[in-house]
């Protein structure tokens, strides 16, 4: 699996605190290598889309 960023994904990045940031890109990077490690928390958001929803860290989400 390959990540891809709206652009509005890319600019709110930008204005979070970095190590929110740092969390997010090693989530990513677990996403993309194992669908199901068990930082993910990975559960499917909206299943006729295809759109699967994750945490960064215990606080926040984001959806891929």
């Amino acid at each position: 699996m390959k990540a891809d960023y709206s652009r509005l994904a890319a600019k709110t990045l930008q204005d979070v605190p970095a190590d929110v940031r740092k969390a997010f890109f090693k989530q990513v990077k677990f996403l993309e290598r194992n669908l199901m490690h068990p930082s993910l928390h990975a559960k499917k958001y909206d299943e006729s889309i295809g759109l699967w929803q994750d945490r960064v860290n215990k606080t926040g989400a984001f959806i891929s």
